[in-house]
């Protein structure tokens, strides 16, 4: 069942029946360099663990491009924890966080990166009522930042070794689009 279908793009739900997809893209050095590390390859176990049996709000969910299933996306409200460690905590409104990732190395650099952030960005404001989307991508990985900042989102705050990425505490952009 779609979440979303906004030109190719199908966002749904994450299924049992695409833990093979996250395995393959999870254990594949040129996708792990970006998303969770070459040092943290994800087998059936760990994708289950990490995917499927978690007790949080996060709406977990696999992209599709034409029908084909090419890459993940989960999207979330922040909580009062994070809206403090981001600078939020007296911010009213409805914000959103999401983490994402183009798991199929061949529909990288055509543009796909950039329509999925534009589709979801309309869905959370305007299905969601969100007043701000948040990101905090790696401050080393500016084909992120640059897709994310072409989408409207600007870098806030650096965030000094907030995140563990093979082996070492890496900075983070607090990035936030506010329509």
């Amino acid at each position: 069942m779609p979440i979303y279908e906004w030109n190719e793009i199908t966002v749904r739900l994450l299924d049992e029946k695409d833990e093979h997809h996250l395995v393959k893209w999870l254990t594949d050095p040129e996708i792990l360099q970006y998303y969770e590390g070459r040092d943290r390859p994800h087998d059936l176990y760990l994708v289950r663990e990490h995917f499927y049996n978690q007790d949080d709000d996060a709406t977990r969910c696999i992209v599709e491009y034409g029908r084909n299933p090419i890459g993940y996306i989960q999207f979330y409200k922040l909580e009062e924890e994070e809206r403090t460690e981001y600078g939020y905590g007296d911010t009213d409104g409805i914000i959103y966080g999401t983490d994402q990732f183009i798991g199929e190395v061949g529909y990288w650099n055509k543009g796909i990166g950039t329509l999925l952030v534009q589709s979801m960005l309309a869905y959370l404001i305007n299905e969601q009522q969100a007043c701000k989307v948040v990101m905090d991508p790696q401050a080393w990985n500016l084909r992120a930042i640059f897709c994310y900042e072409k989408c409207g989102f600007q870098r806030i705050k650096l965030l000094e070794k907030h995140e563990q990425h093979e082996g070492q505490m890496r900075d983070c952009w607090l990035m936030e689009y506010a329509p």
